[in-house]
């Protein structure tokens, strides 16, 4: 890689992007990814920077929503393939990992296609423009998705049984991390 042993000694810190000049959701991840560089290096880490996965809604019909899992599991299988302590995650505005929250009646399992939705990155809000009329409604109707052929084995059982929900990371529980690096105190938002 080119890196000192001193600078190797540092913890090192992956920053994965989405960026792709074909996103424009994605036009100012180059500045934000040097942004995070600076203030990596600033608190002694060695960051270094890897590309995830990058789609765009118009070229995927008739949402790129259908390619989420994609996504998401290139997300992980690169963060899980680098030799990283820690990893800061920057992509456009697209909120991924709602499967497993939808499938046991969260909040979103009542998203309709066509229905807006508010996302304020800054106060990690997501908030269904539908009225609450609307919503009792839709929850009253909600069923739980039926048992499907092959739930019962192999890689869809897996899923089913051992998939975290996203404050959890939607990671299998049998793969979540142990901590193993101590953050120091002054990285800790308060």
């Amino acid at each position: 890689m080119g890196y000192t042993d001193d600078a190797l000694a540092r913890p090192i810190i992956g920053i994965t992007n989405t960026y792709s000049g074909f996103n424009a959701c994605h036009r100012t991840v180059p500045e934000l990814t040097e942004a995070v560089k600076r203030g990596v290096m600033l608190a002694g880490g060695l960051p270094v920077d890897f590309p995830t996965i990058s789609l765009h809604e118009s070229f995927a019909h008739p949402t790129s929503m259908y390619l989420r899992n994609l996504m998401a599991i290139d997300a992980e299988e690169m963060i899980r393939g680098q030799p990283v302590d820690a990893v800061v995650p920057i992509g456009g505005s697209i909120v991924l990992h709602v499967t497993p929250e939808s499938a046991i009646g969260g909040p979103l399992a009542l998203v309709r296609t066509g229905d807006r939705i508010r996302l304020d990155v800054p106060k990690r809000a997501l908030e269904l423009l539908v009225s609450d009329e609307e919503l009792a409604a839709r929850r009253t109707q909600w069923q739980p998705r039926p048992a499907a052929k092959g739930d019962e084995r192999g890689y869809r059982k897996l899923f089913l049984d051992t998939v975290q929900q996203a404050d959890r990371g939607c990671d299998f529980d049998f793969l979540a991390p142990e901590v193993t690096m101590r953050i120091p105190a002054k990285w800790v938002e308060r």
